[in-house]
């Protein structure tokens, strides 16, 4: 049978001298691991009392948490990253985007499109958008928000094509992020955290246990957030959240847990910064005089109105059974909604000059040679009414069985689901002033008014799934790993706008109507059935080694990202063409060091992405082809856990070779690359724990440079430049019950562009040097 995750992070109360794991703590990084409850194939739920004459590695684990994956990650013949709470706590870590930088190659490196600004977790690994391949628990997480981590136990990256576990997915790969669940012991921790640059953060965690209610348990992950952003004026996250868990039955054969969730944020958006001046900046005419006139890095061009307003709710509800040792049945059904209220001040830096000399684009003065009577126009704003929700269910059957001497761990299972998405149409009436180009005012007057206007967008994915995986283990030395899933889906998707009979962006053709009318832009349907499998062979020359091979595929149909279908023929969500197919192969070595302390994997994969639209090969009706081909080549190399029983450490490297194969180029420099997808990429973090409780710890990252799309923008950064940061941390254990810890960031101070927009107008400037300072409790 599976062996569970046990949890980790419990630290008994009978501590014998005052080195404890707690020295890495934030939060809840001091109480039960909830990883192995989703994947928990025991009968009783383990936990590990651990003192200090019972160290265990803190950022290591040997499994992940679905059902789907039937052998540890030694055993499991794909690339799988967890990044465990010990790893993101101790380094600070709030947010899905800040864990995943210990992901090497992995991060928000888009900015948004021409008009609009990218919102939320923006994420792209081995040359892709995966930002809708986002799982909570093994479901789909629906909404472009920021995702916290105060209820997460780990997050799981796994790379490559995700099609047979998930369903429609991104061509590389999807994140999951395991949430804490109520576990059979009292437990309460809390932090308070301060920064330099406003920053201010309180998350408390309380579990217990039920008198007279044998295998009962309640846990409370409470959060409370108001911060403002390093480096950056006026931009602010302020979010309150509770998420609770209830367990019954855990020392039992059945055993139930509900699980809720809500989180409030209400955000003053980041419209990003002017790439006017930067390295690789071209001056479009009549902005010649800008060159090596950069904008302040913290400044802020939008308004006191801008705002990033969310409200997320989930329910969950997963029932396990034990017929015996060797079968167990699981079921999740998930209720989600998240809400979204967006308003963002964007705008395109473009230069140009009438007959007589005098500006008339986007950037104006009075005087050439004034700096400060330069303008920047606030033409264009970023607005999102947008709702989502997903209801699921999801059954699960494992089988252990033999067939002679081949051992069979069998996984199959049923999926439902029905997911959609509304899009409020909004009508915006007056116009925003011009900021300042040099010294922006956030206290403008703003004139802007938006009120719904009933032409919405709707779109709505209905998912039957049926799925089956098994490994075959024909001796100790050789096991075959399978997959196969069937999805059946159907989207439908109406779309509605105000008719203008404009010209160029924005415009809506009114159809001999009268102007201001509601008309319908699209209503369409795409269906189909969806087969993925994966095929994976791993050979153990010794017990704590794996040699392997692997090959998947993956498809995302039309409509498969975001709901959305379109009428054009150069869109990938037309319903009239195929799903986008991903196929990869992978070999590589996995071996656990050091007494299976620490776990050293390399790896070298292969993707081809297909069914891509190309521009420059025709069909008969002169229609693009779908003959476009993307590929990309690369090595992954990673350490994961403990050098020795005090000294951690976790490590990755990435290169990668990215290429379009068939069909027009899409990065603005010119190169055969893909775009927001670093060649090179290296991430480390270590620490080292001392008997006197202190613990000093820190790491080096490096990304190289971005090649960012191509949109006929003129003059604008074609690529982005490689940066390296340094980070570092200090705790010591003021007492048993309270751990001081101080975070540094970017210590070098190294400026630098995280991420472009397609246009390249506006950017992101990375986090300049700065300070946290924490105190982590634990009763």
């Amino acid at each position: 049978m599976q062996k569970s995750i046990t949890p980790k992070s419990i630290v008994s109360k009978k501590r014998t001298t005052s080195f404890q794991l707690k020295a890495t703590a934030l939060s809840s990084a001091m109480l039960v691991a909830s990883a192995g409850v989703v994947a928990d194939e025991t009968r009783k739920l383990e936990t590990v009392k651990v003192e200090a004459d019972a160290v265990e590695s803190t950022f290591k684990t040997d499994r992940v948490s679905s059902t789907k994956f039937t052998q540890p990650l030694r055993e499991t013949p794909q690339t799988i990253q967890v990044i465990t709470n010990q790893v993101f706590t101790q380094q600070g870590a709030t947010t899905l985007t800040e864990a995943l930088s210990n992901s090497a190659g992995v991060g928000t490196f888009y900015a948004g499109e021409n008009g609009n600004t990218s919102t939320g977790d923006a994420i792209y690994m081995r040359g892709f958008d995966t930002s809708s391949s986002l799982f909570v628990d093994g479901i789909r997480d629906l909404g472009s928000i920021s995702r916290d981590l105060f209820n997460v136990e780990q997050v799981e990256v796994e790379k490559g094509p995700a099609g047979t576990d998930n369903g429609r997915s991104a061509p590389t790969g999807a994140i999951n992020l395991v949430t804490k669940q109520a576990f059979s012991e009292d437990a309460t921790s809390a932090a308070v955290t301060a920064g330099v640059d406003g920053q201010k953060r309180v998350t408390m965690d309380v579990n217990r246990t039920f008198e007279g209610l044998s295998g009962s348990a309640g846990r409370v992950n409470l959060l409370w957030q108001d911060s403002d952003v390093a480096g950056r004026d006026h931009i602010n996250n302020k979010r309150v959240g509770i998420a609770s868990s209830l367990a019954f039955g855990l020392e039992g054969n059945t055993r139930s847990y509900l699980n809720l969730l809500y989180i409030k944020q209400d955000n003053v958006p980041d419209g990003f910064v002017p790439t006017i001046g930067l390295d690789h900046w071209v001056p479009q005419p009549g902005l010649e005089q800008l060159v090596d006139h950069p904008v302040d890095s913290e400044n802020f061009y939008g308004l006191g109105g801008d705002h990033d307003d969310v409200t997320a709710k989930m329910a969950t509800l997963r029932v396990e059974h034990d017929f015996s040792e060797k079968i167990k049945l699981t079921n999740s059904l998930r209720w989600g909604e998240t809400q979204q209220d967006y308003l963002l001040s964007s705008f395109m830096g473009t230069g140009a000059l009438d007959v007589n000399g005098n500006p008339t684009a986007n950037i104006k003065w009075t005087d050439v040679n004034d700096l400060s009577t330069y303008t920047l126009a606030r033409s264009l704003n970023t607005v999102k009414d947008v709702k989502n929700k997903i209801l699921t269910d999801q059954l699960n059957l494992r089988i252990d069985f033999a067939t002679g001497k081949v051992e069979h761990n069998l996984s199959a299972g049923v999926e439902l689901a029905r997911e959609e998405q509304i899009n409020y149409g909004v009508t915006a009436t007056g116009s925003r002033v011009d900021a300042n180009l040099y010294n922006p005012d956030w206290n403008d007057a703003d004139a802007l008014s938006l009120a719904r206007n009933d032409a919405d967008s709707e779109g709505q994915t209905d998912t039957i799934s049926l799925y089956v995986f098994d490994t075959l283990k024909f001796s100790e030395k050789f096991l075959v790993t399978g997959g196969l899933r069937a999805d059946r889906y159907k989207t439908d998707y109406l779309g509605t706008a105000i008719c203008n009979d404009g010209t160029g962006r924005g415009a809506v053709s009114c159809g001999g109507l009268a102007v201001g009318t509601k008309v319908t832009t699209i209503d369409a349907q795409s269906e189909d059935t969806l087969i993925n499998w994966k095929l994976g062979a791993v050979y153990k020359p010794v017990e704590t080694a794996s040699l392997y091979a692997n090959y998947a595929i993956s498809q995302q149909p039309p409509g498969g990202s975001n709901f959305q279908l379109s009428s054009s023929v150069t869109n990938a969500n037309n319903p009239n063409l195929d799903p986008q197919k991903a196929k990869t192969s992978e070999l590589g070595v996995k071996w656990d060091a050091l007494a299976e302390k620490l776990s050293l994997n390399a790896a070298v994969f292969r993707t081809d992405v297909t069914n891509e639209i190309n521009t420059l090969e025709l069909d008969g009706l002169g229609n693009p082809t779908q003959s476009g081909r993307k590929r990309i080549d690369g090595i992954e190399l990673s350490a994961i856990g403990n050098i020795t029983d005090n000294w951690s450490i976790t490590a990755g490297y990435t290169r990668m070779k990215t290429k379009v194969e068939a069909g027009a180029l899409v990065a603005a420099d010119g190169t055969s690359n893909l775009t927001y997808t670093p060649d090179e990429a290296f991430t480390s973090w270590t620490s080292y724990r001392f008997p006197s409780g202190l613990t000093l710890g820190g790491g080096a990252s490096y990304t190289a440079g971005l090649h960012r799309g191509t949109d006929g923008a003129v003059g604008t950064p074609a690529f982005t430049d490689g940066y390296t940061l340094v980070n570092a941390v200090i705790s010591y254990e003021v007492t048993n019950n309270m751990t001081v810890r101080l975070n540094a960031y970017n210590l070098l101070d190294e400026e630098y562009v995280a991420s472009i927009n397609k246009s390249g107008y506006r950017y992101t400037p990375g986090t300049p040097r700065t300070f946290l300072i924490s105190a982590d409790f634990i009763f």
